[in-house]
């Protein structure tokens, strides 16, 4: 796909949100039914992942980390994120390479140490990229990427997240 190509597919969606930014607001969704043992079944859209808990937590490392879930959503985003941005801006990418990383420390995750942060303490996002473009090109690039990004977006502003429970009928 090229930089036209790209435009011609997004202006009449653009010229819609303009006209009626209601249509704008989509609500994403993801459903997960709970398995044997401690894992949940989630469905992708495009597979079904079994998740469980991760080795340091007890997990055998047969089943998918929610943890690493959470960083294959962000470098999925970033990598389809950039590479848009890229076609818009007309810059050439070879080929890239993005590695994201995250710090856990699992004792507040099990309880072991009230003071222990659960969840995340840092993810550092590595993106390495094969193209002729100059640096001033590729900084113009990484400022866009970030700032339509929106699971790098969600993750770097937060958000209120609400817990609803019921019984099952």
């Amino acid at each position: 796909m090229n930089a036209n190509e790209l435009r011609e597919i997004q202006a009449p969606i653009k010229d819609r949100y303009r006209e009626s930014p209601a249509a704008a607001m989509i609500t994403l969704s993801a459903e997960g039914e709970l398995a044997d043992g401690v894992a949940c079944s989630v469905s992708t859209g495009k597979a079904l992942v079994a998740a469980g808990l991760h080795p340091a937590s007890g997990g055998t490392g047969t089943l998918a980390c929610s943890g690493d879930m959470l960083l294959q959503a962000l470098v999925a985003c970033a990598g389809v994120t950039i590479s848009a941005v890229a076609t818009a801006l007309e810059i050439h990418l070879r080929g890239g390479r993005l590695t994201a990383e995250g710090d856990l420390d699992f004792r507040g995750t099990l309880g072991v140490d009230k003071a222990a942060p659960v969840g995340f303490k840092a993810i550092r996002l590595k993106v390495e990229l094969d193209t002729d473009a100059g640096e001033d090109r590729i900084a113009k690039l990484m400022q866009l990427s970030e700032r339509y990004c929106v699971v790098y977006q969600t993750l770097v502003g937060g958000v209120p997240v609400a817990v609803e429970h019921r019984r099952a009928a």
